[in-house]
Parts: C-alpha cells; structure tokens; sequence
C-alpha cells in the first residue's frame, strides 16, 4: 500500500529520536512510519524536517513539497486539518492524541472529511466525548521504540535514584516540597533527577518557559538534598536512565492521555509512583508494576520503601518490563495496517 502520514508540529525526521530528545508523540510518528515500511508499504511522511531524504525505508517530505494526488492511507496526526492533505484517499485515519473534551471540540472539523477513522491511543480518550456520530473510533495502543524493548539488565545507580519526566508545571513543585521535607530525610543518599529541557535551560542561564523561575529556584535549594536538573536525552540515553534508577515519579495531569515517558520507563523495568491522572492507569498495572496513590502520605510512604525495600523493587521492576514487553512499534503497525485494509476485495 501506498501510505501518507502528515504532522505539522515542529522539525524532525527518522534520525532525531537517536540523536537528541524528542517529544513523545513525535517519536510516535517517526516509530509508526518506520514499522510501516518494515512491513513492505511506500511510506511518505510529511513534516516540517528540513530536508527531504529516506530514513529506514521511509521518504521524509518537507511541507513544502507537494502531497500527492492519491494515496491509499492517509494518516493524520493531532490536526483534523490535515485529513484534507491528499484529495483522493482510499482510507483516512485522524491519529489523536488529545483528550474527549477536546476531540469533541473539533468533531466538526473531522466530521467534514468522513468517512475518517480516529485512532485512540487509550481508552481515557473517550471520557467527556460524547456521542460519536458517524466517526468511528479503533484503539490502537502506542508502541514502544526499540532502545526501551531490549534485555539490557537494570544497572542501579550507587545512590537510590528517583526521577520525575513530567511538565514542571504539573506536580513538579508538590514533589519538590515532599522530597526535601519528607522523603530524603528518611533517606539521606538519595537523588531526585529533574529532567526537564525548560529547567536545565534556566540552570544554564538561558531562557526558560513561563512559570519555570519559582521551580528551579526550588529545585536548585535543594541541591544539598540530592535534587539534581538535567535535559533529556535521546531513546539510548533515556533508556540508559531508567535502568539505574529506582523510581519513577509521575503525578500526571487530567489533560494526560498517553503518558510517553511513563510507558517507556515501565518497558525498562522502572517502578512508578503517580496519581492516577489522565490515561496513567492504562500505562501502568496498579500494585503490581506501579502504585497509585491516594494522598501525598502515600506519596511518601512508597516512595521511602521502593528507594530501601530490594524486594519490593525487584518485583514491579521485574513485572513492568513483562507488561511492555510485547508492545513494540511493529505490532501496532500491523493493528494499523488492518484498519487500512478493512474492506479491501479478498
């Protein structure tokens, strides 16, 4: 099949997730792409990348360039607006991200382009949507980029690490004030990595986003306590990360329906601590690869112990890796690739 994806986001292409950090969503449409072509289509993705050029069978346009004429998939992502990429589609797929409340928003838009498919990345999605209409809905679960799928054994760091991945603005201050008041106490050698490319930008003296300065001035007086900023990394260097650390601290937002990092980590063997927010709970296996808590006690509470307890850690770190396992990009490829041939001729 000829099969045309379309993101209109920021500059990436095949390349950028193993060279530097990337945002979740946009991994997934690099890792889509190339399962893709993995399984014998002429795949064109259209993005803002700079230049036109073939990444592991994949032919990266810029949107510059002009779509074609017809395709037999076209695959948009985030944008409704994008359905209207290529005139003659024999299937079109609107790949969502967004929460209910916000797809219900622009069901007009999509409504104006049926017959469309939207592909949900989790059942969250579908809470406060509504009534469908005639837009049918196909789950099909993001995968998982290799770096976080194979068998390197956990590593951990000599210092009980936790680390928190999530936007600063979401929890990051509640965490900071539970780690310096009431966790690291209890355990005085432990670390609290901070990745944020905003944060480590402030650190460095450059600009940051809005809202960050009260952050990372908190986060920089704890530094005695063992809070240390630094920017992500690419997929290996990620993966890297996850495998010495101890625990995850995600407390998630409402608005959070895939929960990218915290996936990637839970494939690493990395327990979690979070709240429970957003598409979190299908992510995660409550009690057995994570804990969702109730309250901030909580919050503390298993915290101190998957930072001391080996047997508690070894067991979610040995189940969150089995819950990933299967879930690789070449699967949801394949889940995707039946919703394009649905209805073709035997």
């Amino acid at each position: 099949m000829h099969i045309t994806l379309v993101d209109d986001s920021i500059p990436f292409d095949g390349f950028t997730p193993a060279a530097r950090p990337l945002g979740g969503a946009e991994r997934a449409f690099a890792g889509l792409a190339a399962a893709l072509a993995r399984r014998g289509h002429d795949v064109r993705a259209y993005n803002r990348a700079r230049y036109a050029m073939v990444i592991e069978g994949v032919r990266w346009e810029t949107l510059d360039e002009p779509f074609p004429a017809q395709t037999d998939g076209l695959i948009a992502f985030r944008k409704p607006a994008l359905l209207g990429s290529v005139r003659l589609a024999g299937k079109r797929l609107f790949w969502a991200t967004q929460s209910g409340p916000r797809l219900a928003h622009e069901r007009a838009v999509l409504e104006g382009y049926a017959p469309v498919q939207i592909l949900l990345c989790g059942v969250a999605q579908t809470q406060g949507l509504g009534e469908t209409g005639g837009l049918p809905m196909r789950l099909v679960a993001p995968g998982l980029r290799a770096d976080y799928l194979d068998d390197r054994p956990t590593q951990l760091a000599e210092a009980p690490t936790a680390l928190v991945t999530t936007h600063p603005l979401h929890g990051l201050e509640t965490l900071l004030e539970l780690w310096g008041g009431r966790i690291q106490p209890q355990v005085a050698a432990a670390r609290l990595l901070v990745v944020s490319a905003g944060l480590a930008r402030g650190a460095a003296g450059e600009d940051m986003p809005e809202g960050y300065a009260p952050l990372l001035a908190k986060a920089q007086a704890l530094a005695g306590r063992g809070v240390e900023i630094m920017a992500p990394l690419g997929d290996a260097g990620m993966a890297e990360l996850y495998r010495t650390a101890r625990l995850h601290l995600y407390p998630g937002h409402a608005e959070d329906m895939v929960c990218w990092t915290l996936r990637d980590s839970q494939a690493c063997g990395l327990p979690a601590v979070t709240y429970g927010l957003g598409g979190i709970r299908e992510a995660v296996r409550d009690g057995q690869t994570a804990q969702v808590v109730p309250d901030l006690d909580a919050v503390v509470n298993l915290t101190v112990r998957l930072l001391t307890d080996d047997d508690s850690f070894w067991s979610m770190s040995r189940d969150a890796r089995l819950l990933q396992r299967e879930r690789s990009w070449d699967v949801a490829a394949q889940e995707v690739e039946a919703l394009l041939r649905a209805g073709e001729s035997a």
